[in-house]
């Protein structure tokens, strides 16, 4: 490694170690964020008579069809955990399952024309983003949603 590179990578390493008071106040208001947007969701979740991820799910399955698998992945539980979910869901009419066109072994779980309805009206009643970001100018926004990027790459 030369030695521009070395230095690059120890200022790097330097800067992830080192906790000043901004950074440290940084990950407070990601955290307050993080919690506000829960909180928010689980209520929204509630009054369309779901758990959290019940509408998270849905909430996935509105954007496009995805294998068992993958959706545990997404929501980090164990496949079985998605294969209660899904069966809860698929009682109510909001999902279905349905054979992987491309292997036909593989089911699919997809939110039925009911489903992506409640999942828009989900996404709709959340305060959170209606309210707090709404004060945020067209700008702040993209900004906001640059730095957000950005910090999910690194």
């Amino acid at each position: 490694m030369s030695t521009p590179e070395k230095t690059r990578s120890e200022t790097r390493s330097d800067k992830t170690r080192r906790a000043d008071p901004v950074t440290l106040e940084v990950v407070e208001l990601i955290g307050d964020v993080v919690a506000r947007f829960y909180e928010d969701y689980e209520e929204a979740a509630g009054d369309h008579s779901l758990t959290g991820a019940q509408a998270r799910l849905l909430s996935l399955l509105s954007l496009e069809p995805l294998p068992m698998r993958k959706l545990a992945q997404k929501l980090k539980c164990e496949p079985s955990n998605v294969t209660g979910i899904v069966d809860r869901l698929e009682t109510r009419g909001l999902v279905e399952r349905r054979p992987d066109p491309a292997d036909r072994r593989v089911k699919l779980a997809a939110a039925t024309d009911e489903g992506r309805r409640v999942a828009r009206s989900l996404r709709e009643s959340l305060r959170f983003a209606r309210e707090p970001l709404a004060g945020l100018s067209d700008d702040e926004r993209l900004a906001l949603r640059g730095l957000l990027r950005r910090m999910l790459e690194i």
